[in-house]
């Protein structure tokens, strides 16, 4: 049979949880560096979904601009066909073109760095 515990037996092991000494090979959590790592987390989730929403989403995405491109390049269609006619004014299925591939070089970079990183 098991000997029933005394209140203040379970007492005094709830205030050594409470007071406990620190050992010299036990884990001290900084709250400075756990901060910083929460804000961490926080910004690189806020990069990541701002280049995932550049690359797909602004001004119809790159994606929508790529068969178009084809088509310009290997095929007798024009730019105009696509609602072009000129840089400043009208870009037709070509706007927003340059952030998303800005957004597409950034990917790749951090891509890059993140494989590097990962590969060592």
């Amino acid at each position: 049979m098991t000997k029933p515990y005394k209140l203040s037996c379970v007492w005094d092991r709830v205030l050594d949880l409470m007071e406990g000494e620190v050992f010299p090979e036990e884990v001290v959590y900084d709250p400075v560096r756990v901060g910083a790592v929460i804000v961490g987390c926080f910004s690189f989730l806020g990069v990541l979904f701002w280049l995932l929403w550049v690359l797909l989403v602004c001004q119809g995405g790159l994606f929508s601009k790529i068969l178009p491109f084809f088509h310009v390049v290997f095929t007798s269609k024009t730019l105009r066909d696509f609602g072009y006619e000129g840089y400043p004014y009208q870009l037709g299925v070509f706007e927003g073109w340059i952030v998303n591939l800005g957004a597409l070089i950034l990917s790749m970079i951090v891509l890059s760095g993140l494989w590097r990183l990962f590969k060592k």
